[in-house]
């Protein structure tokens, strides 16, 4: 029995340290940080009598900020957006559905446009001399270098034709807007976040093989049949692998920048 009683005190000890590690937020309602108040929300617990005093006050705080930020605050957005959410939810907690949803959307954006261009909204230049590409943008010029026995295939890859290209978005357009449970084909995107070009490599069951380039900092999607796949790449010289049951939409995002 005493051996029971210590165990019990031992872990409530264990308990009450972690809980201590974790967000402190005694003092919340003292609390002047939009930030702090807005992590509240999306961590307390829905009955929590807190939430009636600190919802209307940190949306009455970001009011005032958008009304008082200066010209070219790139806060400003952000935090429009959580009084939008905070207008329609208790929180600005986004849930795993609602994150597909918006990602769905821009994807559908981001290939709408492509099509009404009629080609790429991005071209690659190969550098010949180090095997460089420069992606052209509205007002620079980023350079990105990826490993020469990948240069050529990563060109190759991007340099579809206009027919290509528009049968490959038709196809992704389709998959985005297709909500059928029993297609025998989805959608995978990958997001770059590194500073290297990519190429992903999706190996099926026999022959299926799926390679799709990915830009430095950017996106691509591809239409696969649903399956179990190895999923390999190398990330400015380090090895990616995972293996994948996809059977619904997907996006795997890979490397950080070294800017961030």
């Amino acid at each position: 029995m005493k051996k029971l009683l210590i165990f019990f005190c031992t872990l409530l000890s264990v308990s009450i340290f972690c809980q201590q590690k974790g967000k402190d937020y005694s003092n919340i309602l003292k609390s002047k940080s939009i930030y702090e108040i807005n992590a509240f929300l999306r961590d307390a617990h829905p009955d929590d009598p807190r939430r009636s005093v600190l919802k209307p006050k940190v949306m009455d705080m970001m009011k005032e900020y958008i009304k008082t930020a200066p010209p070219g605050d790139q806060k400003v957005k952000q935090i429009q957006e959580w009084l939008a959410m905070l207008k329609r939810k208790p929180s600005t907690k986004i849930t795993f559905d609602e994150m597909n949803a918006i990602i769905r959307q821009k994807q559908i954006a981001k290939y709408q446009k492509q099509l009404q261009v009629g080609q790429s909204a991005v071209v690659y230049i190969p550098s010949k001399p180090q095997n460089v590409y420069v992606a052209p943008t509205a007002a620079i010029k980023t350079v990105v270098a990826i490993a020469d026995t990948e240069a050529a295939e990563f060109n190759m890859l991007m340099a579809d034709n206009p027919v290509e290209h528009k049968n490959k978005t038709v196809k992704i357009l389709n998959s985005l807007f297709d909500n059928d449970p029993n297609a025998k084909e989805c959608i995978i995107m990958i997001e770059n976040k590194s500073d290297c070009n990519i190429i992903m490599r999706i190996d099926g069951i026999g022959n299926t093989k799926y390679r799709l380039p990915i830009p430095a900092h950017g996106d691509n999607s591809i239409v696969i049949q649903k399956g179990d796949y190895l999923l390999t790449s190398i990330v400015c010289g380090a090895q990616y692998a995972s293996q994948k049951t996809i059977q619904k939409p997907l996006m795997v995002a890979l490397g950080s920048s070294s800017s961030k």
